[in-house]
């Protein structure tokens, strides 16, 4: 079957170039070599990790790294109460997605109440804590300053009380680098939660809320000039694919909706919502979704090594599982 990939650069989303493959060559093992020393390297299987969407009862822990690398950090968290203290971050912004479930962001900038689908990004040096109620949500720690590159659906407001059942007192304060990380805190001292929550009225920036929206594509919504992150709506029954190839970044996926097939020269692998994958720059991949789906992509110039365990990995490459996978597409 004939294809066409999309050689791609972060930073544009036009091809610096665009080629015509055969779909299963592009896929399919090297040829053997012909020469008695070995020229290139045995790959794994793309590994995926899941967690479940819904809220599973369960203590509270600090959130799960997922990729991590020198600027940037991915985590998963779950959350049913409150955080254990504001936190301040010293060198990053951090940028939250909302899963599954309720949660309200309480900041000097105001509060936010996050339901599925919406993104908001915590400027660095803002204080903030959360209280959720069976809720899930993921966070993306980015090197500052991060742009916005589309107009929010709303921004934080000044709430007080901030939620039901809220007291004011004095609550843990603690200011941290290295992207949060337990262990890494600068000063943890007692701060009076009500002033803090009251500064919003005397601050003109606001924290902006973004969702995700209908339509079929890509949208970016925050950006460095090493970083790209947004999500990307797909429908099923086309029956062409284009293959995109980033030659100078990492792509970590999430899926938020729907299911897919991932089609790529590590391994065919069936994503379904809660699932993470890591495809690494320079590697062909092309999304095949089985009903609309929906995922959220980060994009980064530096490779972003998975920190923790595989759930499964894709399936080796075979014409008959890609076949079945397409015709599953369009049925």
């Amino acid at each position: 079957m004939r294809g066409i990939e999309d050689v791609m650069v972060i930073g544009s989303d036009r091809p610096l170039r665009s080629i015509d493959r055969d779909e299963h060559l592009l896929l399919a093992s090297p040829y053997p070599s012909k020469l008695p020393i070995k020229l290139w390297n045995d790959h794994e299987l793309l590994p995926v990790v899941h967690f479940p969407q819904k809220y599973v009862e369960q203590k509270f822990a600090p959130p799960r790294g997922v990729y991590e690398n020198a600027q940037l950090r991915v985590e998963w968290q779950v959350l049913n109460g409150r955080q254990p203290f504001y936190h301040r971050n010293c060198d990053v912004d951090e940028i939250s997605y909302q899963i599954d479930g309720e949660r309200t962001l309480m900041t000097e900038l105001g509060v936010i109440e996050h339901r599925p689908g919406e993104f908001s990004r915590i400027p660095r040096g803002v204080g903030h804590d959360n209280y959720g109620r069976k809720e899930s949500h993921l966070l993306f720690y980015l090197p500052a300053p991060v742009d916005e590159l589309v107009e929010p659906v709303r921004t934080s407001q000044p709430v007080m009380p901030p939620f039901p059942g809220w007291e004011p007192g004095e609550v843990n304060e603690a200011v941290t680098q290295c992207m949060g990380t337990v262990g890494h805190d600068i000063a943890v001292f007692p701060a009076d939660e009500t002033l803090l929550l009251e500064r919003v009225r005397a601050e003109p920036e606001r924290m902006r809320v973004h969702s995700i929206g209908g339509g079929v594509g890509t949208t970016w919504i925050y950006a460095t000039p090493t970083i790209r992150l947004g999500y990307v709506n797909m429908t099923a029954g086309d029956g062409s694919r284009r293959y995109r190839r980033t030659l100078d970044a990492d792509e970590i996926q999430y899926q938020v909706s729907g299911t897919r097939t991932l089609a790529t020269q590590r391994g065919i692998v069936e994503l379904h919502p809660g699932d993470f994958v890591r495809i690494p720059l320079g590697l062909a991949h092309a999304g095949i979704p089985h009903e609309r789906s929906t995922h959220v992509s980060l994009l980064s110039h530096l490779e972003l090594p998975q920190v923790i365990e595989s759930t499964r990995t894709a399936d080796p490459y075979s014409p008959e599982r890609l076949a079945a996978a397409v015709e599953r597409s369009q049925t």
